[in-house]
């Protein structure tokens, strides 16, 4: 079974001090670490459970500079076969629907059983790409899947829905799956296969190589515009009320009263 990934490379940005670059659009990375996207590692080492058992590669890729191939390394190092990066200046400031047209064009001359994406970008918190991404491939799809089955011709999946439901699905091959944390357990990268992946080819594919207009991707080929990026209102802080459990709510009881919730 051949299976390519999308990964994306983000900041880490759970312990850090966050601040607005100059024109309200984006943060400033610099002194931000940069890793690959939380549900995209689940992805990768999804496809490599998949590939154990019932053999195949893997092909890692990427929309992204330079700095993207330590993620693509660093899969490769994992156990990934090949690694594709799309880089191209046409390519920047393009929303989900742009990169997604510029990943399906990178994949309509490979051949794949099954594409892999996380199921959330953890920079943006976009959802879309995956979905989109199989739209422009004509192949089914299906997202937060927190369970696979590989079957003859076809794999049935659980993915989660509101309220703790689990929803069963079987789907024909191809399709594109979109992967929730917690579906495994992701390895580590071994010392020798670091090394060996540093030596490894990375192809590199532009807008021309794909056969790509620069006006259907980036921002030429976006239909939405970021405006602008804020920080959320400061608001009160928390009441915390003192006192025995009958004094305390009697305390929360007048609070809801003042404030006509009751």
């Amino acid at each position: 079974m051949n299976i390519v990934v999308c990964v994306k490379q983000v900041p880490e940005t759970a312990e850090a001090d966050l601040r607005i670059a100059a024109g309200g659009k984006s943060i400033v990375e610099e002194g931000l670490a940069l890793q690959i996207n939380e549900s995209d590692n689940y992805a990768l080492e999804e496809a490599l459970l998949i590939t154990e058992e019932h053999d195949g590669d893997i092909t890692i890729m990427t929309l992204g500079h330079e700095s993207s191939e330590d993620v693509l390394r660093m899969s490769m190092a994992k156990g990934a076969a090949t690694a594709v990066r799309i880089a191209d200046p046409a390519f920047d400031g393009g929303d989900a629907i742009a990169t997604a047209t510029a990943l399906a064009a990178a994949l309509k001359d490979m051949e794949y059983d099954l594409v892999l994406t996380g199921c959330m970008a953890s920079d943006d918190g976009a959802t879309q790409v995956g979905v989109a991404l199989a739209e422009l491939l004509s192949i089914p799809h299906a997202t937060y899947v927190t369970e696979i089955e590989v079957g003859d011709g076809e794999v049935t999946v659980g993915r989660e829905l509101e309220g703790g439901l689990l929803e069963k699905l079987a789907i024909k091959l191809p399709c594109v799956l979109g992967i929730q944390t917690g579906i495994n357990e992701p390895r580590y990268a071994s010392i020798m296969g670091i090394a060996r992946a540093s030596k490894r080819e990375i192809e590199l594919k532009s807008a021309e190589d794909m056969g790509l207009d620069a006006s259907s991707v980036g921002v030429a080929g976006s239909a939405t515009v970021l405006e602008e990026l804020t920080f959320p209102p400061v608001g009160e802080g928390a009441e915390i009320l003192e006192g025995t459990p009958p004094e305390a709510s009697g305390k929360l009881a007048d609070i809801l009263k003042e404030k006509g919730f009751v």
